[in-house]
């Protein structure tokens, strides 16, 4: 039953209605701003519903989110034509296999983006917001749960707002939420944010209750993050990381706190994470997009004093202990905008240390984070570059093959170009680190060769560099040789297929 206790402002329960009836406002050709990050706080009845109507009714709608959604909620929707653009960020596989056939245009862009590009009117006006909510205060504010990503500028900015009150949240999640809207470009002030920890805005989203037009209840968690068994490479890694941060504390860059940390999703970054708590580490903090089991596991040890980020994303066992003991986590998180937790502004103030995935890596230091074999988008660039381009230190991890060794993480020269070498510091694969930091194109390469590729790829790639060395250049390369490995991959399975370079020139 509703627990209609939730809504303080009395004449919004008459509001309530079934999710279906509230996905009927949704008209075709809408503009959709909807909670969610990372599969948290996201829309659990209203969106599931519209992709059910779709299946009968033309409705194309352009979406807009956070990050990702999760209960398989995007590829329900493109599996029913019922989206005409997606942004900024999706994970889904399905919907992921339906843009790389061309059905579905997609805007991938830098997660610290969307909320500008709203503000300043590059992206269409939004027409109904779609946003999570523990409980809605007297005066038609909203609690959000479990993220806030984008959620602030959509209630903002929407014409009529659609609220989803998940009875699964506690109540008790109000007052971790740090809801601050930047003003616009002419004249804005600073973020007054110098301490992860400090709070700059509200713990509600501020909301006109006559902008809601719906309220509809559900019962149900965030879908889990998932987990991973033991992983020999990430966790090699990891101690490769380790390491390095012991030297930079030996030389003076670093202290045992080290600077706060932000670390992308996946089991490497959580391997990262999870062996700070083994290290001799102290007063940790981190100020990054999401909070993941490894946030909370460093916590428990005491190593970490405060967390900031813009969602929570936990495992099912994560999530039971964290909501299970909340009292004693609630002062020592905080959920922000994402336009907030991604600030160049913040992150170059904080002299945040950043920990990011590559999908591949080049021998001069480039980053693909986004694309199989230049075309085929995986997820998308997500927030890295904000943190690549705007950090102390600016960290990409991978392992040095895939696909049981077919494939080389370590290429002549990356297929897609996310990060260049000017934003990347350090490249860390399981066989070793490479600190480019104060190098040449020349110098990185060398380390790179020398620190981080797979052995069974060395002497391939050792033999490109020389080869594209001798024909000179500030960064040599043979141009008609550097997809070498990947025409190898699309023709053999692997990019072993052939000899990299012909013998002779």
């Amino acid at each position: 039953m509703p627990d209609t206790s939730r809504i303080k402002h009395t004449k919004l329960t008459s509001r309530i209605m079934p999710a279906r009836e509230a996905a009927a406002l949704i008209r075709d050709g809408m503009v959709i701003g909807a909670s969610g990050f990372t599969r948290s706080g996201d829309s659990k009845a209203v969106l599931p519903a519209l992709a059910q109507i779709a299946e009968s009714e033309r409705i194309r709608i352009t979406l807009m989110t956070g990050a990702s959604l999760g209960q398989g909620t995007d590829g329900a929707l493109a599996t029913a034509g019922a989206i005409a653009m997606r942004l900024p960020f999706q994970s889904d596989p399905v919907m992921r296999t339906i843009i790389n056939q061309g059905g579905l245009p997609y805007i991938d862009e830098n997660l610290s983006e969307t909320a500008a590009h709203i503000r300043n009117g590059f992206l269409p006006p939004i027409d109904i917001a779609i946003i999570e909510a523990a409980s809605i205060d007297a005066d038609g504010s909203i609690v959000p749960t479990t993220s806030v990503g984008n959620s602030a500028i959509f209630v903002q900015q929407a014409k009529s707002v659609i609220v989803e009150i998940n009875q699964a949240v506690p109540v008790e999640i109000r007052g971790i939420h740090d809801v601050f809207l930047p003003e616009d470009p002419t004249g804005r002030a600073i973020l007054p944010i110098t301490e992860v920890w400090q709070r700059i805005g509200q713990d509600v989203i501020a909301c006109d209750p006559e902008k809601i037009a719906a309220i509809v209840f559900t019962n149900q968690k965030d879908s889990p993050a998932e987990t991973t068994s033991d992983n020999a490479a990430a966790d090699a890694i990891a101690s490769h990381l380790l390491h390095f941060f012991e030297q930079e504390i030996a030389v003076g860059r670093l202290t045992r706190s080290l600077r706060p940390i932000q670390a992308g999703i996946g089991k490497i970054a959580d391997a990262v994470l999870s062996g700070l708590a083994q290290g001799d580490f102290e007063h940790l903090t981190m100020y990054s997009e999401v909070l993941q089991d490894s946030t909370f596991r460093l916590i428990d040890s005491g190593k970490m004093d405060f967390a900031s980020g813009s969602s929570v994303t936990l495992s099912d066992d994560c999530y039971q202990r964290v909501f299970a003991d909340f009292e004693h986590y609630r002062h020592k998180i905080l959920l922000r905008p994402q336009d907030i937790t991604n600030a160049a502004e913040v992150i170059q103030r904080l002299g945040i240390i950043a920990i990011n995935t590559a999908l591949e890596c080049d021998i001069y230091g480039n980053v693909n984070s986004s694309h199989i074999s230049g075309s085929h988008i995986v997820n998308g660039i997500g927030g890295s570059a904000d943190f690549a381009q705007n950090s102390y230190l600016s960290i990409f991890v991978t392992e040095s093959v895939a696909k049981a060794g077919r494939i080389s993480r370590i290429v002549p020269m990356v297929t897609h170009v996310d990060h260049s070498e000017h934003d990347v510091d350090v490249i860390v694969t399981e066989q070793g680190l490479a600190d480019l930091r104060g190098m040449s194109p020349r110098q990185k390469a060398q380390a790179i060769l020398r620190h981080c590729v797979h052995p069974d790829y060395h002497d391939v790639l050792s033999d490109y560099f020389e080869r594209a060395c001798r024909r000179g250049g500030h960064t040599p390369h043979a141009l008609e040789e550097a997809f070498r490995l990947h025409t190898n991959l699309a023709e053999t399975g692997s990019m072993k297929g052939r000899v990299l370079m012909d013998a002779a020139e």
